[in-house]
């Protein structure tokens, strides 16, 4: 059996209210994110690699990027080689990376990329507008018949779901996604398993393994962006505060205090005002600030509160 290493990136952006991400059309048209082989002879590092051909692939050239995870599940390849044409036989593992950008509304001329709201896929973790009725109406009634009266399936449920009395855990994409997989509700499974599609539709799919891959994205910044100011990686070089706190709302799928989160940010130092004023927000002027980033590496700035009104 032979073996390739892919590399694979969730790139994302903020826009129109929701986290973007980059895809690709893939052979059957469903979501891909960039992805590509790794060269053991032309490229000299991973990242090298994937910022060279998501510059080729794409036309877009990647900013802040960090590794993510190694994904190597046996039955991925059965759907990888959607995107790779491959032997019979080949074993694809796969290194996925995390990007952040600013310009979530850029395409290069020619590209085929294209820029995809990532709620598309995961309807269920958007709580900004209160706890989504897709869990109550939908997943939780199929998980609860899959879980029947196992204790272990019961306990995992509710932790994943926040049923009973459990609180709603944001960072948990990956654990709600693979809870699903497991009980089949998602397409994905049943394309891998050779399973009977499920009766539901529970968000869009995506090629191979990817809305894994998206799901652990998505899980990293959720944390991440609670004790590193990873946030201002999405951010423009100037900004108002209302629109730093709805994007770390859309990044946690969750309302923020506004003024707790304020005075969190005047405590933190994250932040400086850039002594200007914003006028085009169809309102009252509101002042612009810029990233602290100087204080931040010095370590004279701490880290950044984020009160969550709970869903």
């Amino acid at each position: 059996m032979s073996l390739i290493i892919g590399l694979s990136v969730v790139i994302v952006g903020y826009s129109n209210g929701a986290p973007q991400i980059l895809i690709n059309p893939s052979a059957d048209e469903v979501a891909a994110l960039p992805f590509g082989a790794f060269d053991p002879d032309r490229h000299r590092t991973f990242e090298l690699a994937l910022r060279g051909w998501v510059k080729e692939q794409t036309g877009y050239q990647l900013g802040y990027v960090e590794q993510l995870y190694t994904f190597g599940d046996r039955n991925r390849e059965s759907t990888a080689t959607n995107l790779f044409e491959t032997p019979a036989g080949t074993r694809i593992v796969s290194v996925g990376y995390l990007a952040l950008t600013p310009q979530a509304e850029y395409i290069p001329d020619g590209s085929e990329a294209r820029w995809h709201g990532w709620y598309q896929h995961f309807p269920w973790e958007d709580h900004r507008g209160g706890r989504p009725a897709i869990l109550e109406d939908v997943i939780i009634p199929h998980l609860e018949n899959w879980a029947g009266t196992d204790p272990d399936r019961l306990s995992r449920l509710a932790i994943a779901f926040a049923t009973g009395s459990k609180d709603w855990i944001d960072e948990a994409v990956l654990e709600r996604y693979e809870l699903l997989y497991e009980a089949g509700l998602v397409i994905e499974c049943a394309r891998d398993q050779a399973r009977a599609i499920p009766s539901i539709r529970l968000g869009d799919a995506m090629a191979s393994d990817h809305r894994r891959i998206l799901a652990t994205a998505m899980s990293r910044l959720r944390s991440k962006i609670r004790y590193r100011p990873i946030v201002f990686e999405l951010m423009d070089d100037e900004f108002t505060l209302s629109a730093l706190q709805t994007t770390v709302e859309a990044i946690l799928g969750q309302r923020l205090h506004k003024q707790n989160f304020r005075r969190g940010l005047d405590r933190s130092g994250v932040v400086k005002a850039t002594g200007q004023m914003q006028t085009q927000t169809g309102g009252r002027p509101a002042a612009l600030f810029r990233f602290a980033r100087e204080d931040v590496q010095h370590g004279t700035a701490k880290i950044l509160s984020i009160p969550v009104i709970k869903s």
